[in-house]
């Protein structure tokens, strides 16, 4: 049977011009899926004919509106229901397609999923969680925006998914998990992040303790779980490094001939680093937490990374990872359950002592 996915075909800054061809690099590339392109039916079908692809893997569904990458998320809930990111996830809601792939604004995109797919028994919050590349490999990290302001048991949920995601994604058996820290001493930090803390190291989770930023990169760690606000600073920060290194080889080799031709030489080299911290290898952000998969494209990528965004949308999907995430819960809040009976009772003992005294 093939895999559905529903591509919000006019989402993001440059919407039909990349998603459609995207879409036709993905089935030629993965015999398994087929594709559902939402969006203006005329608009695609214009687009469509630029190219030559089998009709049989491609299904058009018309949407007459459009989520704009300004709108408010309360806009694009209430008023914006027959939009292509809307009729996208409702196919994905009635099990008409297995996978939701959007460029198209974050916040409407993370407010319409949730409405429309709810989150997992368990689950209070659903997170953007993305691999970054590492000296070893790739680490998983998440929240990166979806939330801020978590509390110690929301950063233990994000954990535990990101957990569950490395384990199907990358056949990981035993994921290190850290959480992101300003220091790895006990003493540091937000008392939120203490609080995940003392209930990660209470669970089956290969929880390694805290970590500090650097630490995200050296490849000793398979998933970082933190607070949307730091989780978004990092990954922006580190996408700015990287642009940064990449103007600075550029302009050193181009200052004269001879580091012109050294840099012929070193092309090789050159293009292997690239290859290795090109963000768009890494484009295809899944939105954790949900009952369906839902995975956010950056809102400016080019077809190359719109094409990588569904080969994960088929992954989760060949993975069945919302349903492995939905029994981690279930075991984890049994785990948790007596920790949590037994700090409730302590806290009405030490409310009948304060009254008694």
């Amino acid at each position: 049977m093939a895999i559905n996915i529903a591509v919000d075909a006019m989402g993001g800054d440059h919407g039909l011009p990349v998603t459609v061809p995207a879409s036709l690099d993905a089935l030629k590339l993965y015999s398994d899926i087929h594709i559902t392109l939402v969006g203006r039916e005329s608009e695609i079908r214009e687009e469509l004919a630029k190219y030559q692809y089998d009709s049989s893997r491609i299904t058009v569904q018309h949407a007459e509106q459009v989520v704009e990458m300004d709108d408010l998320p309360s806009k694009a809930l209430r008023n914006k229901r027959q939009s292509s990111m809307r009729i996208a996830l409702n196919l994905v809601k009635d099990e008409q397609a297995q996978a939701c792939v959007s460029a198209g604004n974050t916040g409407a995109l993370m407010a319409v999923a949730k409405f429309v797919l709810k989150t997992i028994p368990g689950i209070d919050r659903p997170a953007i969680c993305t691999s970054m590349p590492t000296m070893k490999g790739h680490v998983h990290v998440l929240d990166l925006g979806a939330n801020v302001g978590c509390d110690g048991e929301a950063l233990m949920q994000f954990a535990l998914m990101g957990s569950v995601l490395t384990r199907a994604v990358d056949d990981n058996p035993a994921p290190r998990v850290g959480l992101l820290n300003i220091g790895e001493e006990e003493i540091k930090g937000h008392q939120r992040i203490k609080d995940a803390h003392a209930l990660l190291t209470q669970t089956s989770i290969n929880y390694i303790g805290y970590i500090e930023g650097d630490d995200i990169y050296k490849g000793d760690v398979d998933v970082v779980a933190c607070d949307g606000f730091d989780g978004n600073v990092a990954l922006k920060s580190s996408e700015g490094v990287a642009k940064m290194i990449a103007f600075y080889l550029k302009q050193s080799f181009s200052k004269n001939l001879l580091t012109k031709l050294v840099a012929l030489i070193a092309y090789p080299v050159l293009k292997s680093f690239k290859d290795k911290v090109d963000p768009r290898r890494y484009n295809g952000a899944s939105l954790l937490g949900l009952r369906k998969i839902v995975i956010k494209s950056h809102g400016g990528a080019d077809q190359f990374s719109f094409l990588n965004a569904i080969s994960e949308a088929r992954l989760e999907v060949a993975k069945n990872v919302p349903d492995l995430i939905s029994a981690e819960v279930s075991q984890l809040l049994q785990e948790l359950k007596p920790l949590k009976s037994a700090d409730d009772a302590a806290q009405v003992e030490q409310v009948k002592t304060a009254k008694s005294v």
